[in-house]
């Protein structure tokens, strides 16, 4: 019997709990926000470049021909020599022209005796026609001799110098500073003597070397309206810095100034022709090299940028997600500039105190509320460029 009780006793206890509990309403949780990375966009100057391709040029290149008939003598350097100005490269049968030119300066001597005899003569008989000892045909006739020597003293003059100038030629030179390309005739052939030149070798000058290139007549407007709010006149044009990089470069490390730029634009390309200048001690530019070429047109000195990641882009345009005092989402249309490293300019759309969604951009919806978890970002661009160059 009283096990019987304590049975009941605990069966209406049990119940009394079940009702006790049903007895108390269910609320629905909601789960905390997401948790997102913001940072506020950094401030820093940048220089914007106009970017074009180009081609690396030689600032002189010349073909060596022989300008004298003749057998070739000599060839007086190795083939792809680098030379100075006038270093003998090709001597061309030297010498008969050697003895062109003494026997021309023999002749030369020989008219120039003559010449001071007639003069002599002449002023001799000049100082003797006051007292009428000799007669004025004598003195015409003592003139036109002192003419005629004097004359052919001219005309040996030139023969010398043709004779010097053709033994000059004989001895090919370089005409300036360059690498000489492999020669192109061989000791004891004739040249010189046809119709058309004999090509001895050519010679190529590498250093300075020339960078050209096109701008599009609307980069052109620009850079002349940039310029000329900078009060850049002309003259200083040849003091605007130019950076190449060549396929294989990671930016642009070689350096130079503009050179020259077209006094018109070409109407059927529609664009201006320009030249830089660079230094190439060390032949690292080569002449029929593709560029990539930069010029520096204006300095930003307070531009934003935020992490190349954070950007959206959609069929409105590109986009980034700011969270707003509330800590909702909003999406935020921007007008973007150049990427330097993992940062983008940011032109238009943003202010210097937004909190930009920089990670966790999939969990921020706009609209939405959020769990912004503050740091800098550019430390989170350099993280996410890590990560970029880990996985490649």
């Amino acid at each position: 019997m009283a096990r019987a009780h304590l049975l009941t006793v605990a069966l209406a206890a049990a119940a009394t709990a079940a009702l006790a509990a049903c007895s108390q309403d269910n609320h629905y949780v909601a789960p905390p926000p997401p948790k997102v990375t913001v940072a506020a966009p950094v401030r820093q100057p940048v220089t914007r470049y106009l970017e074009v391709t180009g081609n690396v040029a030689a600032v002189n290149t010349a073909d060596l021909v022989a300008r004298v008939p003749g057998f070739v003598h000599e060839v007086n350097y190795e083939d792809g020599a680098t030379v100075k100005k006038g270093t003998l490269l090709f001597t061309i049968e030297p010498e008969p022209y050697a003895v062109k030119l003494a026997q021309a300066q023999a002749a030369e001597a020989g008219a120039k005796t003559t010449l001071t005899e007639a003069q002599l003569d002449f002023d001799r008989i000049a100082a003797l026609i006051s007292s009428r000892a000799v007669s004025r045909q004598q003195l015409d006739q003592a003139q036109a001799t002192r003419d005629s020597a004097k004359a052919g003293f001219d005309q040996a003059q030139a023969n010398t110098r043709l004779a010097a100038l053709n033994d000059e030629y004989a001895h090919v030179t370089a005409p300036f500073d360059g690498i000489v390309s492999a020669r192109q005739v061989s000791v004891g052939e004739y040249v010189g003597g046809g119709a058309t030149p004999s090509v001895l070798a050519t010679i190529v000058q590498t250093d300075p070397i020339y960078v050209t290139f096109n701008i599009s007549e609307q980069d052109v407007l620009r850079l002349r309206a940039e310029l000329a709010r900078r009060g850049v006149t002309r003259d200083d044009l040849k003091m605007v810095p130019v950076e190449v990089g060549l396929q294989t470069d990671s930016g642009y490390p070689h350096g130079g100034v503009l050179n020259y730029a077209a006094p018109t634009v070409d109407s059927s390309t529609g664009t201006l022709a320009a030249r830089g200048i660079f230094a190439n001690p060390d032949r690292m530019l080569l002449p029929g090299y593709f560029a990539r070429v930069r010029i520096p047109v204006d300095m930003q000195p307070d531009a934003l940028l935020v992490p190349d990641t954070a950007l959206g882009s959609d069929q409105g345009g590109r986009y980034v997600l700011v969270v707003n005092k509330d800590n909702g989402v909003e999406r935020r249309a921007v007008q973007i500039g150049p990427l330097i490293k993992e940062m983008r300019v940011i032109d238009d759309g943003l202010r210097a105190d937004d909190r930009v969604v920089i990670a966790g951009v999939l969990r921020a919806v706009p609209g939405g509320k959020v769990d912004p978890q503050a740091q800098a970002a550019a430390e989170a661009a350099g993280a996410a460029g890590a990560a970029a160059a880990g996985t490649r």
